[in-house]
């Protein structure tokens, strides 16, 4: 008896639609060129974006990268993309910000076991809607389906951010001293860092068990803990420049992962050692609910989360004050939070 013949084996069959890829790219054109201003060349199937830097007498180049991590965990659970997209554009606007750059375009990175339209077509609306609000032009990017490398339904969100400062306008921390103030930046939750300890503290194992507790309001917070987990990182770029023209910057740091210290203590010269006071800002209700119901210790908490302050400024030690007006009157909630004496360079927190 004769076996029947396979089937010939297709890059589909083996878990990657090409087709489906085109027609999601295809849809998403339209977003990505309503970033696009003067400066942006080339708007086709080109291997590389263009953009055009003018208006500068010594540019400098200043690029990060980095993903939105397992926040992509609760965005799939809800089913709620959108917020992603933008964070990763948020994020990489804030890492350029710290040497004084103001964010020009970027490129993005999306990748999944299998691409789903609706899924891909709603984080590339996130990122196009941040870049319009930030100025910021996407010129390019990836999608990758990688069936055996990311996990079934999850999906992977990753940012190139590049932006331009002026050589002797570059913010590089070496101008903080002594008697200097930290002013501090009111986050609105986790931002893009601490999502793995944050789901081991508040979700149960199982997706239909996990949805539940993100549908619910835990005691402590006014809104779904979906919402709170899924509050979008907040951008700071275009309140920090504009602050910038009226204030002088020692060094400027975007509270990541490694909390307050682990990102301040980046920006400081020897000798210089930072003091941040508990009680100088409002810590979001969130992170008290991470404490408490994951039992995690003070230290672990600093040293995972941002605890309600995305990024800390440098300013000099008469400025503090004023510098935290005006970004209140810029939109943000500021407040100076701590300060720098001489002593062996690091981070202290206290009060």
């Amino acid at each position: 008896m004769r076996r029947p013949r396979a089937s010939p084996l297709t890059y589909r069959r083996a878990g990657v639609d090409r087709d489906a890829k085109d027609a999601i790219l295809a849809e998403a054109i339209s977003r990505i060129r309503s970033t696009h201003g003067s400066e942006t060349l080339g708007v086709g199937d080109t291997f590389g974006g263009l953009f055009r830097l003018s208006g500068y007498r010594y540019p400098v180049l200043v690029s990060s990268i980095d993903g939105v991590g397992t926040k992509v965990r609760v965005a799939e659970v809800i089913n709620r993309w959108q917020v992603v997209g933008g964070d990763i554009v948020a994020h990489g606007a804030n890492d350029v910000l710290c040497q004084g750059a103001t964010p020009l375009f970027m490129l993005d990175y999306i990748a999944a076991a299998s691409l789903r339209p609706g899924v891909v077509t709603a984080i590339i609306d996130g990122m196009a809607q941040a870049c319009r609000e930030q100025g910021i032009a996407l010129i390019g990017g990836e999608t990758a389906e990688m069936p055996g490398v990311y996990a079934p339904g999850g999906s992977d969100v990753v940012g190139c951010t590049v932006g331009v400062v002026e050589r002797d306008r570059m913010i590089t921390g070496d101008a903080i001293r002594p008697g200097d103030a930290i002013v501090g930046l009111a986050s609105n939750g986790l931002h893009t860092n601490g999502y793995s300890l944050a789901r081991a503290a508040l979700l149960p194992t199982g997706r239909a068990a996990a949805r539940r507790a993100l549908d619910r309001r835990p005691g402590g917070l006014a809104e779904s803990l979906a919402d709170a987990l899924l509050r979008p990182h907040r951008p700071y770029a275009r309140a920090v420049l504009a602050l910038r023209e009226r204030t002088e910057i020692h060094g400027i740091a975007h509270i990541t992962g490694g909390g307050l210290a682990g990102n301040l203590v980046r920006i400081l010269p020897q000798g210089c050692r930072a003091t941040i006071v508990r009680g100088r800002w409002s810590v979001p209700p969130i992170f008290p609910l991470i404490q408490r119901r994951g039992r995690v210790d003070d230290a672990e908490m600093f040293r995972t989360f941002n605890m309600g302050l995305g990024m800390l400024l440098v300013v000099p030690g008469a400025m503090g004050d004023a510098a935290a007006a005006h970004l209140d009157r810029l939109g943000e909630r500021a407040s100076v939070v701590g300060g720098i004496a001489a002593g062996p360079r690091g981070v202290a927190i206290g009060g």
